[in-house]
């Protein structure tokens, strides 16, 4: 496996490999990494579709792909996707999957021309007292010392961050920032994460750094995740004829680890109440999802509050039992163990069905909710909110089967130790409803309406509770994941975004789990095509430029406290005048 950049290799048709039609795959977990994975063993790998089968221990795939209408509850969407125009590996999967909203077209193409003729922004990112919005200029209020430290973190080396969190590195002054405030909630990253991880991001995503306040950045899709992004490829699938074969709980895989190779013999699994075995040989490729941010979840009803809950579910039972055959198979402990209390593990979805709700909201995003386009534009974080709570509106309807006057919300809040502004209770301990009443609180709905408002017969909510949601960013170190494809192994591969791809890409993504299974299947099926690089912006001269600028609140060089004497300063800036490195100085109005 190697990587490629620009689109000579993007439109390649790799050769057929060499003994592909014997092979079979075994793919556990059909989340967005098990999908994928598929799709790239028959596109690219050229593997017959009969000869894959998907092993999944819910009765739907998906994963954390979520959308449903759950049965005398109501809508439910455990999580929403972020997405951007530089999600290299995804946009190729998609590409090649057919619309099933516009005949003749691919999901990308559908996807790009709605993104197109309804581009994201939001009108309203902060509020604070009660649904006044806070004014923003798009400033972060960065101070000299705390760009200073997101500077050195740059270009400080991963290896050497170790364990080290956010909490531990950055000063109050760096806290205290807008910047933090739209970075902590957009990403969901909290105090005790993984500085590495966030070091990523920054790097990742350093051409997005005017997007932040505004969300220009983002891109959504037209329903909800399940309807949107997961049936397409289900459909994909089936057309090709791969077996899924849902309320299978795979136990473990018996690994080889003899020497330096490392050879998957036996899939243990449990069917129908029913304990089985897959024996296997080397022509049996084995893609396992180990971990989930969405297993063991909870749910509750707009009257009764989700149960709280740190049980291991399947996939993490699987990772711990794979773990204790290598250490080259990691170490899930770090992952999904001593989560601080304060982390977030409540969302909400809430259906609005009452018309009176809407002025409160469309005060704020200076939108119509119900004309099919752009809403929020992402979440709207109140600042002054114990919970630090945030919500979002998606284009409506977000799922095809609700009311024209229906409006789904999606809820959460990051910190869940703490009691709220009008429901003193923590988030956790929280009813649908109650829920509700905060969110309608912090909305500027007079308290006298709150009640009445808050029934279900005029806004129905589920709080759903998720044990691991934001385990991807625990302080870890090399090891701690496994690799996409560990050392000396014949046909075993860890997927998903829980596997550690050699690429410097990062976790909490949809295209951290297309990219993980696009490196996966090209390693053991030796694809002879490039696997799309990660977007190279960091090495980009004029993003570096642009991200100075807008780090510095849209100050030019002049203005900047730069930390060189004075005297040398006002030469140095005179002499880049008129050249190259000038000239793109200007563009970026740094000159």
């Amino acid at each position: 496996m190697y990587y490629s950049n620009g689109n000579y290799e993007a439109f390649a048709r790799p050769k057929k490999p060499a003994g592909v039609d014997k092979k079979h795959a075994y793919i556990i977990g059909g989340g967005l990494a098990g999908l994928s994975a598929a799709v790239f063993l028959i596109r690219d790998a050229q593997m017959p579709g009969e000869n894959i089968h998907i092993l999944e221990e819910l009765p739907v795939a998906g994963g954390s792909l979520d959308g449903e209408d759950r049965p005398g509850i109501g809508f439910v969407t455990r999580g929403g996707r972020e997405m951007e125009n530089h999600f290299e590996c995804m946009w190729d999967m998609y590409r090649s999957i057919p619309s099933l909203e516009i005949p003749g077209a691919s999901y990308l193409d559908e996807y790009y021309w709605l993104d197109k003729e309804d581009p994201n922004s939001s009108n309203c990112r902060l509020t604070y007292n009660r649904g006044n919005e806070v004014p923003s200029d798009g400033k972060y209020g960065l101070s000299k010392k705390a760009i200073k430290e997101l500077t050195k973190l740059i270009m400080t080396p991963e290896e050497k961050l170790g364990r080290e969190t956010i909490g531990e590195y950055f000063s109050d002054d760096f806290f205290e920032s807008n910047f933090w405030v739209y970075w902590s909630t957009m990403f969901a990253f909290e105090r005790w994460h993984s500085l590495a991880e966030m070091r990523r991001y920054m790097m990742r995503f350093i051409h997005h750094i005017d997007g932040l306040p505004d969300f220009t950045a983002l891109k959504f899709n037209k329903y909800n995740q399940y309807e949107s992004m997961t049936k397409p490829l289900l459909a994909y699938l089936k057309d090709h004829h791969v077996k899924i074969e849902y309320d299978t709980q795979v136990k473990n895989v018996i690994v080889d680890t003899q020497g330096h190779q490392k050879h998957a013999k036996r899939i243990l699994l449990t069917q129908a109440g029913k304990d089985k075995v897959i024996e296997l040989t080397d022509d049996d490729l084995v893609f396992v999802t180990n971990g989930s941010i969405t297993e063991s979840s909870t749910y509750g009803s707009h009257h009764q509050a989700a149960r709280p809950t740190q049980a291991l579910g399947g996939s993490w039972k699987l990772w711990e039992n794979l773990a204790r055959q290598s250490a080259d198979f990691g170490h899930p402990d770090v992952f999904c163990k001593n989560l601080p209390g304060r982390s977030w593990f409540i969302s909400a979805t809430a259906t609005v069905k009452n018309p009176q709700v809407e002025p409160y909201i469309e005060r704020l995003t200076k939108r119509d909710l119900h004309d099919g386009k752009v809403n929020t534009g992402g979440i709207i974080t109140v600042t002054d909110s114990n919970w630090m709570l945030s919500w979002t509106i998606h284009r409506q309807p977000h799922f095809k089967k609700q009311k024209e006057n229906e409006t789904i919300v999606w809820i959460y809040g990051l910190y869940s130790n703490t009691k709220g502004n009008y429901i003193k209770k923590r988030i956790v301990d929280c009813t649908g409803e109650e829920i509700t009443k905060e969110w309608l609180y912090h909305l500027g709905v007079p308290e006298a309406l709150i009640d009445d408002l808050a029934k279900e017969s005029s806004i129905n909510t589920v709080p759903v509770y998720m044990p691991f949601v934001t385990s991807y960013f625990m302080p870890r170190v090399k090891g701690d994941r496994p690799d996409v494809v560990p050392e000396g192994s014949a046909n075993l591969a860890f997927i998903g975004n829980f596997a550690e791809s050699p690429s410097r890409d990062t976790v909490f993504t949809t295209e951290y789990s297309v990219r993980t299974a696009m490196e996966a299947v090209y390693t053991l099926l030796d694809v002879d095509r490039g696997v799309p690089e990660v977007f190279n912006s960091i090495y980009d001269l004029r993003e570096l430029m642009r991200a100075m600028y807008y780090m510095n609140d849209k100050k030019p060089l002049k203005d900047m406290d730069l930390p060189i004497p004075k005297i040398v300063e006002k030469p140095l800036l005179k002499k880049l005048q008129g050249t190259w490195i000038g000239e793109l100085m200007e563009q970026q109005h740094l000159l």
